[in-house]
């Protein structure tokens, strides 16, 4: 079945998507590409032949189109979101979910008709699966810790960005816009947290509104224990850790890469390229592959009518120890 989408949004988060839905030309018809800027639809025009709407009301008057993918900034989710679920849109949405988890809320329910799905595309990562695997066969045994390091890099030019860094439009800093990939592993991993104590701060590397450096230590609901450390302070960006330590063995995921070592003697060893992995000062230097399995997911579950691996309830989890993390930080 093929479904008709619009994308809504064409700036820098749209590349992935757009080469995805050009590998799945097959199951996904691309009906219209919206900015209210003439100059962003122009640009984009110039790299994909996809039909260009310069309104809005274009996308939701048009009871052919079946799904929308919204790629704009953090703070616009929550009205376009409800007036695409209204005009009963399936919606695929970057990430993070909302500049706040009660807004978060708000806009998860709004979806109670339609199917949500959210860009959280490292779910996808051959490593990340397979780990995902291990854990859910008992192969690692009880959880006894679990923690993750995020040692990105950002240039103060990517702050000098007009919203970039600012509660009003992003929501957070490095947890909430850059951490959020890692730390929504961690939660599909180990669980949701049951205590946090943590530090956050803005370090001199950066001059913005919101956290660069976050640590905290955590007690999962579990009771595995772990400690978080993210920060865009950490020149040249390096790949993203979650270690585990089961009863039975642990694993280390490192970028997209994994290995595992249990007791009964066997190890796990799966590795991907992905290039610079977007820790660095290039935030787009990945592959899409990830996206192209994230959106197959997607179109899967409005087919069979059940959530999206990355759905709006799971996203809602991460969210949540996002904040459990800024309001013990100091």
């Amino acid at each position: 079945m093929a479904f008709k989408v619009a994308l809504i949004g064409l700036g820098m988060a749209v590349t992935p998507h757009a080469k995805s839905l050009i590998d799945l030309k097959s199951r996904a018809q691309v009906a219209y590409a919206y900015s209210p800027s003439a100059e962003r639809r122009a640009k984009f025009a110039e790299r994909f032949a996809f039909p260009l709407a310069d309104r809005l009301e274009t996308i939701l008057d048009d009871r052919s189109v079946d799904a929308v993918l919204i790629l704009t900034p953090p703070n616009t989710h929550l009205e376009l979101v409800e007036r695409c679920a209204k005009a009963g849109k399936h919606i695929l949405l970057e990430k993070p979910l909302e500049i706040s988890t009660a807004r978060a809320e708000r806009l998860v329910a709004a979806c109670s008709e339609v199917t949500l799905g959210i860009v959280l595309q490292h779910r996808f990562r051959p490593a990340a699966e397979k780990l995902h695997e291990l854990i859910a066969a008992g192969r690692l045994g009880k959880l006894m810790s679990a923690s993750a390091a995020i040692p990105n890099w950002r240039p103060q030019s990517y702050y000098d960005q007009p919203g970039r860094g600012t509660r009003a439009r992003d929501g957070g800093g490095v947890l909430l816009t850059q951490g959020i990939h890692t730390l929504d592993l961690l939660t599909w991993f180990a669980g949701e947290a049951a205590e946090v104590k943590s530090f956050a701060t803005t370090t001199p590397v950066h001059r913005m509104e919101t956290e660069d450096l976050a640590c905290a230590a955590v007690r999962f609901q579990s009771g595995a224990l772990g400690v978080v450390h993210a920060t865009t302070t950490a020149y040249p960006g390096y790949p993203e850790r979650i270690e585990l330590i089961g009863a039975q063995g642990s694993a280390l995921l490192e970028g997209t890469a994994l290995r595992a070592q249990l007791m009964d003697g066997t190890v796990v060893e799966l590795k991907t390229d992905a290039g610079g992995g977007g820790t660095g000062a290039d935030p787009m230097a990945f592959p899409h592959d990830w996206h192209r399995s994230l959106l197959a997911d997607f179109l899967d579950a409005i087919e069979k009518r059940r959530e999206p691996r990355s759905s709006g309830r799971e996203t809602l989890k991460v969210h949540r120890l996002i904040d459990r993390i800024l309001q013990s930080g100091g």
